[in-house]
C-alpha cells in the first residue's frame, strides 16, 4: 500500500513539473494561434501555437527588375535644326528677320494704362506673365505670341508681343517695366529688332 502511494505521489509530481515548463495544448487562447504568411517574415507555427523553431522562414521573391528597351537613346543626344540660334520655352529658335523701329516703353499702373490698368494685357494674359517682359505692338505688323528681342531689354532675351495700345502702330513697340520710374528711364529709341520664328517648325 505504502509503495503505491509513494508512485502516485511521484507521479503526480512529474505532472506538476511539466505544467510548470508549458501550459497544456487545451487551455491555449485562439489568439496564440500562428499562421505563417508568403509576405510576413514570420515563422511558421503550427495550428494550436507551438512554434517549431527547425522551421525556416518563407523565401521572399526578388525584386523585378527593370529592363531597358532603347539602350540607344542618351540625355543630350538631341541636334538642333538647322538655323538654330537661340532657344525659347525650351524650343530652338531662328532668327526670321529684323527691322527698324521705334521703342518706347510704359509701366503696368495708372500712370501708363489709364483706366485700363488692371494687370491684364489685350492678349488676356497678364502684366506678371514671362516675369513682366512683354512687348506692346500693332498687332497688324507683329501679332499677339510674336517672339522678339531689343538689345538693352529684358538682358537682349526674346520676349513675346502680349499687349497692343492705341498710340502703338505701325513700326513702334512699347516694352512694359515694372515701375513707372523705370518706364521713364527706358525714353524712347530707334533700334534694330530682331524677330524670332522657331525652327523645330
Amino acid at each position: 500500500m505504502f509503495g503505491l502511494a509513494l508512485l502516485l505521489t511521484v507521479g503526480s509530481a512529474i505532472a506538476a513539473k511539466r505544467s510548470w515548463i508549458s501550459p497544456p495544448l487545451a487551455v491555449l487562447a485562439p489568439s496564440t494561434v500562428q499562421t505563417a504568411s508568403p509576405r510576413s517574415g514570420t515563422l511558421p507555427g503550427h495550428p494550436l501555437g507551438i512554434i517549431d523553431p527547425l522551421m525556416k522562414r518563407p523565401v521572399q521573391s526578388p525584386p523585378p527588375t527593370i529592363k531597358i528597351i532603347n539602350s540607344s537613346f542618351s540625355v543630350g543626344s538631341y541636334t538642333p535644326p538647322p538655323g538654330f540660334e537661340r532657344y525659347y520655352a525650351g524650343r530652338p529658335l531662328r532668327r526670321a528677320r529684323t527691322l527698324r523701329m521705334k521703342v518706347t516703353a510704359y509701366s503696368p499702373d495708372e500712370r501708363s494704362c489709364g483706366i485700363w490698368a488692371d494687370g491684364v494685357t489685350a492678349s488676356n494674359s497678364t502684366v506678371w506673365r514671362n516675369a513682366m517682359q512683354l512687348v506692346a505692338a500693332d498687332t497688324s505688323v507683329l501679332p499677339f505670341g510674336t517672339l522678339i528681342s531689343i538689345d538693352g531689354y529684358a538682358g537682349s532675351a526674346v520676349v513675346p508681343v502680349l499687349d497692343r495700345g492705341g498710340k502703338i502702330k505701325g513700326h513702334h513697340l512699347d516694352v512694359l517695366f515694372p515701375t513707372h520710374d523705370e518706364a521713364m528711364q527706358w525714353g524712347v529709341h530707334m533700334i534694330d529688332v530682331d524677330i524670332w520664328q522657331y525652327a523645330d517648325e
